[in-house]
């Protein structure tokens, strides 16, 4: 095959062979050429240095460290900037240091296992483990597609998440709960009570405003949630930001339980709802309020998603079909519904198998 368009002649009658090396650190396309005295030699030049170029310059020649800079460069195109921050917090962490300066075409699956295995020894959990993975394979898939280099990744043992099911709040401790929140009623009791009878986030709380409440159809929108991130690559600096919802799904409008219309009447007003101002207050505030709560009330610490699990257990207990729920959590699909929040307890199960003496 004859490369007519990557070889030219000179004026001093050699041939001059041209072919791409990549690009420079501006971005600007690099090339090597080659020269013959014919255009035989200078093709077979030419097709050996291709050979070269395909097998050590281009997928071979790239770093971790590398890819994950142009890797990061166009995901900051299509992402949220709460997910950007993911991504880099879990590269800088915990990647790059391992892997940084290895070729990515010379990574192993042995290798990769043992990360996998020291992380584990160092305390972090399974969930988190392959979340980390996750994003090293997607930045590894881009740059085996950029750099045209074959990395199997099928060897991968990744760890087994424990799907024990996560506690909702004991029947006793919220009743002491909803009992202490009522008696001292103000906007963070009357922000965890959202939370407890209507499933909210927390960072969806921080973010709710009144003009997010339609008090003619007793119903209220979930348009925006408030998060923390890091700020900026190699600081530890974080920052808190307002965005859209961590998925479509989770942008919905949930009916308010008439027994809480009463608190969205007393503490109406202008801004955030959980302030009464145009002043943010943020998750990290939040959870150190409710904390505070839970010791006057005695009740057992626990983190404040529980509030939210404990919501869709009572929905079930009460007769919630898992659609609905599905819809007022914000989930993109039943099954998340089911697997990850829906926990009955042993009471209403026997209720259940009880009914079951009924047919007989």
């Amino acid at each position: 095959m004859r490369l007519l368009e990557t070889i030219t002649k000179r004026k001093d009658g050699r041939y001059m062979g041209r072919f791409s090396i990549g690009r420079g650190g501006d971005g600007k396309p690099q090339y090597q050429y080659v020269y013959g005295k014919t255009y035989d030699e200078a093709e077979k030049k030419l097709m050996i240095g291709r050979a070269i170029e395909s097998e050590y310059l281009s997928g071979r020649g790239v770093s971790v460290k590398q890819a994950y800079k142009e890797w990061i460069t166009a995901a900051a195109n299509r992402v949220k900037e709460s997910s950007l921050a993911n991504y880099k917090q879990k590269f800088e962490k915990h990647i790059l240091p391992a892997f940084g300066d290895i070729l990515c075409s010379e990574l192993s699956a042995n290798a990769i296992n043992a990360f996998i295995a020291k992380k584990l020894e160092n305390g972090l959990s399974a969930g988190f483990v392959r979340d980390i993975f996750t994003v090293f394979k997607s930045m590894l898939k881009f740059a085996q597609e950029e750099y045209d280099f074959k990395l199997s990744l099928k060897n991968i043992a990744l760890p087994k998440i424990d799907k024990r099911a996560a506690c909702s709040i004991d029947e006793n401790e919220q009743k002491a709960l909803v009992s202490y929140l009522k008696e001292h009623i103000d906007l963070t009791s009357f922000g965890v009570l959202i939370s407890l009878l209507m499933g909210v986030r927390i960072g969806e709380l921080c973010g709710l405003r009144w003009n997010d409440i339609d008090f003619e159809n007793k119903t209220l929108w979930i348009n925006r949630t408030v998060q923390r991130i890091s700020a900026a690559e190699g600081n530890r600096k974080t920052k808190v930001i307002i965005s859209a919802p961590k998925s479509e799904s989770s942008r919905r409008v949930i009916s308010i339980p008439d027994c809480l219309m009463p608190y969205f009447e007393m503490f109406r007003a202008d801004g955030y709802i959980l302030s009464g101002s145009e002043k943010v207050i943020e998750p990290r505030t939040m959870q150190y309020r409710y904390k505070k709560i839970l010791a006057a009330t005695k009740v057992a610490e626990h983190n404040y998603h529980r509030l939210r699990h404990t919501f869709a257990t009572n929905c079930i207990g009460s007769g919630f079909d898992a659609k609905t729920l599905s819809n007022v959590l914000g989930h993109s699909s039943i099954t998340l519904t089911l697997t990850r929040y829906v926990h009955p307890d042993i009471a209403y199960e026997r209720k259940l198998m009880n009914s079951m003496c009924l047919q007989i």
